[in-house]
């Protein structure tokens, strides 16, 4: 079996699935937009001050021989954003916005599969909103679509985001992923029409698809893995000192922020809280006030957002729709025991009260209650950072790959 695995950026799980599938022996070829090896000159250039960025597109050198690159329209995204060129990367009809560069890329795939074909191509794994044009071409080829969706079902997201928007209407503003137009939307379910396996990444993910309207392919559950485990973490034994929380991810109230800060603003001095992330949107009032209140970073690099988690007690990630939540299984890796919803992976990561705590989605008073029920107890949180800890030793990324790999040779087995 030959497959190609696109992804115009590469996420820690695309990077995952592509070194297993070229360990398997089954990459025919990885394509992505910008590709740093050690050695290369790109390689050489992360060394820069300003080109630093490009480390955030380093990949393992076993897939140097196998990867593509086509990277004008991601370039033209990243300096758009650099200097401040807005109407370059406005949603959707931006010449260089995320719908263009993955439209763009996605005609590329489509463009290569015939001639791939020629020396053995199988198979195309392709991710939501980059598959359509090249699922399209391989369905002519008579070659197997299989299709990662890395967030719950679109349909699921507004029946539930459009309840926040009732609930919390001052923070609605933030919820930005109900912009998406008819049109946006039609070609994810065409996506999912021409797939002929779905894997997804957590139980939550899966059960959004009972809103997808058509028939379904095989869907499969495989969890992310967690990166390495931290060797040296120290807790803290003063039951007196307040509560150090720390909140990681875009300023959404996806991401249950307005509950969040609800519950700490109740609960009042006998906790501190951090965040970490990026405004979704410039124009917040509830926002800036609820972050004038509290320790704001609006960006980090990646290990030092590793190290920040050491220091602190407890990771809160309250969203309401989140296909993963890959800030869970980092947090857990640096010791740092997680309170999150069950509507994430934490249900299929973490035993309640065991290597951390799942809450009930879009309860501030829930989330309220999980945190009061921590306060002046280092030892219960220290017991749970260490499971967690076990937790991650037991899922390596490696693992995750191993087991993406062989459930795609599987289905081509099972296929015949």
């Amino acid at each position: 079996m030959k497959i190609i695995v696109s992804h115009p950026s590469g996420n820690a799980n695309v990077r995952a699935a592509a070194v297993a599938c070229a360990q398997a022996g089954i990459l025919s070829k990885f394509y992505t937009s910008i590709a740093v090896f050690k050695g290369t000159v790109l390689d050489k250039l992360s060394g820069f001050g300003p080109l630093a960025e490009l480390n955030r597109r380093r990949f393992d050198t076993t897939l140097h021989q196998s990867t593509g690159v086509w990277p004008l329209r991601e370039l033209g995204r990243l300096l758009s954003i650099k200097f401040g060129f807005k109407q370059l990367i406005k949603h959707e009809v931006g010449v260089f916005s995320v719908d263009a560069v993955w439209n763009n890329f996605d005609k590329r795939v489509a463009g290569v599969l015939k001639q791939e074909q020629k020396a053995g191509l199988n198979a195309v794994y392709a991710y939501e909103d980059g598959a359509l044009n090249s699922f399209a071409v391989a369905k002519e080829l008579n070659l197997i679509c299989i299709y990662d969706l890395p967030i719950g079902y679109w349909k699921a997201a507004k029946i539930l985001l459009t309840a926040e928007q009732e609930r919390w209407p001052e923070w609605a503003p933030t919820l930005t992923g109900l912009r998406n137009s008819d049109e946006k939307l039609k070609r994810k379910d065409e996506e999912l029409r021409l797939a002929d396996q779905i894997f997804v990444a957590s139980s939550f993910t899966a059960k959004t698809l009972n809103e997808y309207e058509g028939k379904l392919c095989p869907v499969t559950v495989i969890p992310y893995g967690f990166p390495p485990v931290v060797s040296d973490r120290k807790y803290n034994d003063d039951a007196k000192k307040p509560l150090k929380l720390l909140f990681v991810g875009g300023l959404s109230q996806r991401k249950g922020i307005a509950d969040l800060f609800a519950a700490v603003d109740h609960i009042g001095e006998r906790v501190a809280l951090t965040v970490v992330g990026k405004k979704t949107i410039g124009d917040c009032p509830a926002l800036e006030e609820a972050l004038g209140r509290h320790k704001w970073i609006p960006s980090l690099p990646h290990h030092e957002v590793l190290s920040l988690m050491q220091e602190h007690d407890i990771l809160v990630f309250p969203s309401l729709f989140e296909g993963f939540g890959l800030v869970i299984t980092e947090a857990m890796s640096q010791g740092t025991p997680v309170i999150t919803t069950d509507r994430t992976a934490g249900p299929d990561l973490i035993t309640d009260g065991e290597n951390g705590w799942i809450i009930e989605a879009g309860s501030t008073a829930a989330l309220q209650q999980a945190i009061e029920n921590l306060i002046g107890k280092p030892e219960v949180i220290a017991a749970a950072g260490r499971a967690a800890m076990e937790t991650a030793r037991l899922r390596p990324w490696e693992k995750y790959g191993q087991e993406l790999s062989d459930a795609i040779v599987k289905f081509k087995t099972d296929q015949g």
